[in-house]
C-alpha cells in the first residue's frame, strides 16, 4: 500500500482534470478575452474612433509586445514569488486592464492598456503551463489531454465572448470591455481554490549552467511562423466577414471557433502523443493554413463555418504541443525555461503579425491580401516543423 499513492488512479485523474478545467479559466481571460475578443469589438471601435487597419493592428501588436515582456520576465518573477502567486497576479492585471479599456477612447491610453493586458496574459500562460506540466506528471499516459484542457481554456473565452458581446455591442463598445473585465474578475475568483491545491515548484536546476535549447530550434522557427500567421487571422477575420457581407454569421462563426478550441484537446491528443518529432505540429499548421484560406476562396456560410471549425480546432493545439515537445525533449528542471522560450518566440511572431496584416490590408489588396499572406506564413511554418527531430 505504501507505493500506491504515487500511482495514477481514476479518482486522482478526475481530481487533476477538474483542477485543469478551473486553471483553464486563466487562458479564457488571458487569450479568449484579452486578445481574441478584440476582433469582435474592433469593427465598432473603428467605426466610432475612425481607426485605420494599421492602428487597429497596432492595438493587438501592443498586446503582443506586453506578452513578450511578460514572457521574458515571468520565469524570474515566478522563481521569487512562486508559480501560483504570479498566475493570480497575471489574471488580476489582465482583468483590470480590460475594465479600464471601457473608460477611454484615446489611442495612446488604449495602446498602454492593451500592453498591460498582454503582460498579464503572459504571466498567466507561462506560469499556468508550468503548473499544468507539474500536475500532469502523475498521469503520464493522459498528460496530453490534461495540458490540452488547460490550453483549451482560451476556447471557453472565445465561446463566452461570442455569447456575451454581440448584444452589448448594440449599445457601443465600452460596455463590451466592461463586461469582459467584470467576467475576468469572476473567473479569477473561481480559479483561486484550485490554484491553492496545485504543486508550486519544479525540480531545482543544476547549478552548473542553463540547459541548451538547440534541440528545439526547428520547432522554434515553426512557432515564430505560427505566431505571425494565426494572430493575423484572429485579429481581422471578423472585420473580413463584415466587409464581405457576411456580418450576420459573425456570432455563429465565433461560437463554432470557440467550441472547436475547447474540443481540440480530444482531437489532437493521440497525434500529439504518438507522431514522431513535430509531425503533429506540421499537421496542425497545415490544417490552420487550409482554414485561413477557405474564406478567401468562398464566403458561402458552409465555407466560413468550416474555416472556423478547422482554425479553432487546431490553433491552440499548436500551443499545447510545444509544451508536450518541451516535456519530452528537455529535463524537468528545464521545462519552465523551454516553455518561456516558446512563449517569447510566440510573442515576437504575434507582434509582427497584426502590424504586417494591417499595413497590407490598408493597401490596394485589402484584407484579402493580408489574410492570404498569413495563410502562406502558416504553410511555411508547417514545413519548418517537419524538420524537428
Amino acid at each position: 500500500m505504501s507505493g500506491s499513492a504515487a500511482v495514477s488512479t481514476p479518482e486522482s485523474f478526475a481530481r487533476t482534470l477538474g483542477q485543469m478545467a478551473l486553471l483553464s479559466l486563466g487562458g479564457a481571460v488571458a487569450l479568449g478575452f484579452a486578445r481574441f475578443a478584440y476582433a469582435l469589438i474592433l469593427p465598432a471601435m473603428r467605426a466610432d474612433l475612425g481607426w485605420t487597419f494599421t492602428l487597429a493592428g497596432a492595438m493587438n501588436a501592443a498586446n503582443a509586445v506586453g506578452y513578450l515582456a511578460g514572457a521574458l520576465t515571468a520565469t524570474g518573477i515566478a522563481a521569487r514569488l512562486g508559480l501560483r502567486r504570479v498566475f493570480a497576479l497575471g489574471m488580476g492585471l489582465t482583468a483590470l486592464s480590460l475594465l479600464a479599456c471601457a473608460l477611454t477612447g484615446a489611442a495612446p491610453m488604449l495602446l498602454a492598456l492593451r500592453f498591460l493586458a498582454g503582460l498579464g496574459g503572459a504571466l498567466v500562460f507561462v506560469t499556468g503551463g508550468a503548473l499544468a506540466s507539474l500536475a500532469a506528471r502523475a498521469h503520464p499516459e493522459r498528460g496530453a489531454l490534461l495540458l490540452g484542457v488547460f490550453y483549451g481554456g482560451a476556447g471557453v473565452g472565445i465561446l463566452a465572448s461570442a455569447l456575451l458581446l454581440p448584444p452589448l455591442l448594440t449599445g457601443g463598445w465600452r460596455g463590451a470591455w466592461a463586461a469582459l473585465g467584470g467576467t475576468s474578475l469572476l473567473a479569477l475568483g473561481a480559479t483561486l481554490p484550485a490554484l491553492g491545491r496545485l504543486p508550486d515548484r519544479a525540480a531545482t536546476a543544476p547549478s552548473t549552467s542553463r540547459t541548451p535549447l538547440t534541440p528545439l530550434v526547428p520547432a522554434f522557427a515553426a512557432y515564430a511562423c505560427f505566431g505571425v500567421g494565426y494572430i493575423a487571422y484572429m485579429t481581422f477575420i471578423v472585420a473580413f466577414l463584415r466587409a464581405s457581407g457576411a456580418g450576420g454569421l459573425v456570432t455563429p462563426f465565433w461560437a463554432v471557433l470557440g467550441a472547436s478550441v475547447v474540443l481540440s484537446a480530444l482531437v489532437w491528443q493521440r497525434p500529439a502523443t504518438h507522431l514522431p518529432g513535430a509531425r503533429a505540429m506540421t499537421a496542425q499548421m497545415l490544417t490552420l493554413a487550409v482554414g485561413a484560406t477557405l474564406p478567401l476562396l468562398s464566403t458561402h456560410p458552409a465555407a466560413l463555418l468550416a474555416s472556423g471549425l478547422l482554425f479553432g480546432g487546431s490553433f491552440l493545439a499548436v500551443v499545447t504541443f510545444t509544451t508536450i515537445l518541451t516535456r519530452r525533449t528537455l529535463p524537468e528542471h528545464a521545462w519552465g525555461q523551454g516553455i518561456a522560450a516558446f512563449t517569447v518566440i510566440f510573442a515576437a511572431g504575434q507582434t509582427l503579425g497584426p502590424l504586417l496584416t494591417g499595413a497590407l490590408s490598408d493597401g490596394a489588396g485589402g484584407l484579402r491580401l493580408g489574410l492570404g499572406v498569413s495563410a502562406l506564413v502558416l504553410l511555411l511554418g508547417a514545413g519548418l516543423a517537419w524538420g524537428q527531430r
